[in-house]
């Protein structure tokens, strides 16, 4: 029998994912391009391949003023964009054929369940109503609440239109702002801060921890239907917890002698912590990001690199590898070999795979910056004391973090420049271990194995 050969194009679950994303990015942009859409006529490819990308990938940088330079239409694009972006191709029309009645085949709910949940068990009809109704409700309750806040400041249908765009935008993670300053306008606006930041938070924890803790405080008190915990959430809440603490402490010291020094003890509490929770791949900003002092930048960076968690509308390394990663050292410093936390062991798979993104996030991250030092050299030569380098790394994490907070080179970037960036936006969202599936041949999986040998490692 003539053995049958392997396509690129085999239908891989990362495969699809990545390739849907593409193609959404690519219908985008010739959307975006559109006369209807901008206010002063066409936009150029290149801008419009990389606003489309930036909405689809959920993260927010931006060569144009998204309020002045599109219009309404152009706005709702953007916005109908990073919806899609958010929940995922794939998984919008596969809950619009499963609501039609239609037959959902067995690839698609493989490629949904992987998307949203740690193991395969989960049962799939009510993993992708849960997916759907959290989004909708969540982002509904943020957009009412956003709606009576602002129209104080403007008309009913305009306030609540602002409400709709940011609500879906600061959930999905996506930091586009419909302001010219972004939100540095409302950095003393409570109602507004705890709005953006707690969809944010709800977006970056990822639909599988959202509807586990839902399920779990919906039946604890029910001994036949309790179910506790799982491991994957313990580390996710965790690892949040202490990023948002963590950052908030740090943001509040390094800064009260800079952006927050004369303000009162709210506007400083408020900035501190919106500014520790947006890195989290969200984008949005209260204040000048090219302000900030370079510590503070430089525990951004670490922030975004991080970013939000499996599942999620976000990017980053993800916070349960940075679980896995303190679990491993924790142990070691204890004498184990076995990587250990909240009374489970973590699989040896886990952990290489938790490495092996961290290894090629890192690589994808320093070819990135490297290129862009060769690209933009031209024009950032001429930058302040401080060099351009820093604004080149801060760019480059943002895009593979899918955050979408700049140091003020965006839109100066040169179209090679905004390319390379495209494509690392690209990588954040589909993720690195994803995209190297998509670039390889096939999976190879060992039939065999070799000797075991010691080396000496630290």
């Amino acid at each position: 029998m003539k053995k049958r050969k392997r396509s690129f194009l085999t239908f891989h679950p990362a495969r699809v994912i990545a390739l849907s994303f593409a193609l959404t990015i690519l219908i985008g942009s010739f959307l975006l391009m559109l006369p209807l859409a901008t206010v002063g006529g066409s936009m150029r490819f290149i801008d419009a391949l990389f606003t489309s990308a930036s909405a689809v990938c959920v993260t927010g940088l931006t060569v144009v003023d998204t309020g002045t330079y599109f219009t309404e239409f152009g706005q709702i694009i953007i916005m109908a964009l990073i919806q899609v972006g958010g929940l995922g191709i794939i998984t919008l029309s596969t809950f619009f054929i499963w609501s039609m009645g239609k037959k959902i085949s067995f690839r698609d709910r493989k490629i949904v369940t992987g998307s949203f949940a740690p193991t395969p068990e989960k049962e799939f009809r009510s993993l992708l109503r849960g997916v759907v109704f959290l989004t909708f409700v969540i982002e509904g309750s943020g957009a009412f609440i956003l709606w009576l806040r602002w129209m104080d400041l403007y008309s009913p249908g305009k306030s609540l239109y602002f409400a709709v765009f940011h609500s879906v935008s600061a959930f999905c993670n996506a930091g586009f702002a419909l302001f010219p300053d972004n939100l540095c306008a409302f950095k003393d606006d409570l109602a507004v801060n705890l709005v953006i930041t707690s969809l944010i938070i709800l977006g970056g924890l990822g639909f599988f921890v959202l509807m586990e803790l839902a399920d779990y405080f919906k039946n604890r008190g029910n001994n036949a239907n309790f179910r506790k915990i799982s491991l994957h959430t313990k580390i996710t809440l965790t690892a949040t917890a202490v990023l948002i603490l963590g950052g908030t402490f740090f943001v509040f010291i390094l800064e009260k002698e800079n952006v927050l020094q004369g303000l009162p003890l709210k506007s400083k509490l408020l900035i501190s912590y919106f500014q520790a929770v947006t890195p989290r791949t969200a984008g949005f900003n209260t204040v000048d990001i090219g302000m900030l002092a370079n510590p503070t930048l430089f525990l951004m960076l670490l922030l975004m690199f991080v970013g939000a968690s499996p599942g999620s509308t976000g990017g980053g390394i993800k916070t349960t590898s940075l679980g896995v990663l303190a679990a491993v050292v924790i142990s070691k410093f204890r004498g184990s070999d076995v990587a250990v936390c909240f009374k489970r062991t973590i699989s040896s798979q886990t952990v290489l795979r938790v490495v092996s993104l961290i290894v090629v996030s890192s690589l994808a991250v320093v070819f990135v910056t490297m290129a862009l030092c060769i690209t933009e050299a031209g024009w950032l030569s001429h930058k302040a004391s401080r060099g351009f380098f820093l604004e080149i790394l801060f760019e480059t994490i943002s895009a593979f973090g899918t955050v979408g907070l700049s140091m003020g080179i965006t839109a100066g970037l040169t179209p090679l420049g905004k390319l390379i960036i495209t494509f690392m936006m690209f990588i954040g969202r589909v993720g690195p271990l994803s995209v190297a599936v998509v670039m390889g041949q096939k999976e190879h999986f060992a039939r065999y194995g070799y000797p075991e040998e010691e080396l000496m490692a630290g």
